[in-house]
């Protein structure tokens, strides 16, 4: 115990948003209205603006930004029937200077505008640009800034809660009680499973939040284990991840007679990362949503061999932009990057499965459900290969 006690000391305070990457594009044959962007060249290449964080002081924001432009340029090489002219924009990783790249950029001539990462950063570049009527596909995962003439490419905690709230349900737990720590990312992952619990039909059992430090979970195991009883909650669905709270509530929730699969443990968060905690005893049976591993694997081994590195968690995001741009640009019309176009119904195929932008210019998400048993990850309900199938 006082490993993880240790370990926890280090990790409590921080919150990881696992994001998901995808590739080749896809495709929705019938026609379209067009409007909201600007008109492309028929045949010719496609102007497009990488903004990303190099210059950055920021600590591994520079090897973020190469990471993921080299994604770009891969996607741009896997490209069939469609032309990419990139063009890369430092920001900083400062919102003022993704505000300029941004109206640079459009002076430059971009049709679209891929990037920046940060949230507050793609909300001025998407004001900037929204002045040329160009769009912006950007990497960040918050639904606060999407909307407009802005797009985010990252994976959602409502498109991750609904999946799992949903398969739960379908699997005979639909009594759910909501665990979280009182941050502001956390506290927008309850909001997101409550709303994935209205949404699914099932039952809030009951809320339980705590201080997030050591202290403060260890004076809430108490509560959290009380209420699970007391509620009748055959399920309980928690915001934090293993670089956060989540080891020692996996330790101590089940020393207090709070186990999965009774009730069933679900995160919001990938729990088989990193790879060490697929061997803590409480996330043994656990239910949390992954990318499709199989294509995930293909596109790190492909990027690996082509640049001697393994890929940034968030460099299939570039990849996708360049796929959902690619596939548009491939069928020659010339309104194919505005806002109808991009949120066709049927999406796109990304490097880790098929994914669509939403007209509120957030975005869904193929997931599979994935469990942890015998120390190994094991998905136990893979993801959709197109909208409309099961998991949507």
């Amino acid at each position: 115990m006082f490993a993880v006690l240790r370990a926890a000391r280090k990790s409590l305070g921080k919150l990881a948003l696992c994001l998901s990457f995808v590739a080749l594009a896809a495709c929705d044959p019938g026609a379209m209205q067009m409007g909201g962007g600007p008109a492309i060249s028929r045949g010719g290449p496609v102007p497009v603006a990488l903004l990303v964080p190099y210059e950055s002081t920021q600590g591994g924001d520079v090897a973020l930004a190469t990471s993921l432009e080299n994604a770009a340029r891969m996607a741009i090489a896997d490209l069939d029937g469609a032309q990419i002219d990139l063009r890369v924009y430092p920001t900083g990783g400062q919102a003022e200077r993704a505000s300029s790249a941004a109206s640079q950029a459009v002076a430059d001539g971009a049709k679209v505008i891929l990037g920046p990462v940060y949230g507050g950063s793609a909300k001025l570049a998407g004001l900037a640009a929204g002045r040329a009527g160009v769009n912006v596909l950007s990497f960040s995962n918050n639904p606060d800034v999407a909307g407009g003439n802005v797009f985010i490419l990252g994976p959602t905690f409502d498109n991750t809660a609904n999946r799992l709230v949903s398969y739960a349900r379908a699997n005979g737990k639909s009594r759910i009680m909501v665990v979280n720590g009182q941050a502001a990312a956390e506290q927008a992952g309850a909001e997101a499973i409550r709303g994935a619990i209205a949404r699914q039909g099932a039952t809030l059992a009951g809320q339980q939040s705590f201080e997030l430090s050591q202290q403060g979970v260890v004076s809430a195991i108490q509560p959290i284990a009380s209420t699970a009883r007391s509620s009748g909650a055959d399920a309980i669905f928690f915001t934090s991840g293993n670089d956060g709270a989540m080891p020692l509530l996996a330790q101590m929730l089940p020393e207090n007679g709070i186990r999965s699969p009774n009730p069933q443990y679900i995160g919001l968060q990938r729990w088989n990362i990193p790879p060490s905690a697929l061997s803590l005893p409480g996330l043994q049976d656990s239910w949390f949503a992954i990318p499709d591993q199989q294509l995930a694997a293909s596109f790190s081994s492909r990027y690996t061999a082509r640049y001697g590195s393994q890929p940034h968690a968030l460099a299939g995001l570039a990849y996708d932009g360049i796929a959902a741009i690619g596939a548009l640009a491939s069928e020659g019309n010339t309104g194919t990057l505005s806002a109808q176009a991009l949120t066709r119904r049927n999406g796109f195929v990304g490097v880790n499965g098929v994914f669509r932008l939403m007209s509120d210019g957030t975005n869904e998400r193929a997931l599979s459900v994935a469990t942890i048993q015998n120390n190994q990850v094991i998905e136990i309900d893979p993801a959709p290969r197109a909208f409309g199938g099961f998991g949507f």
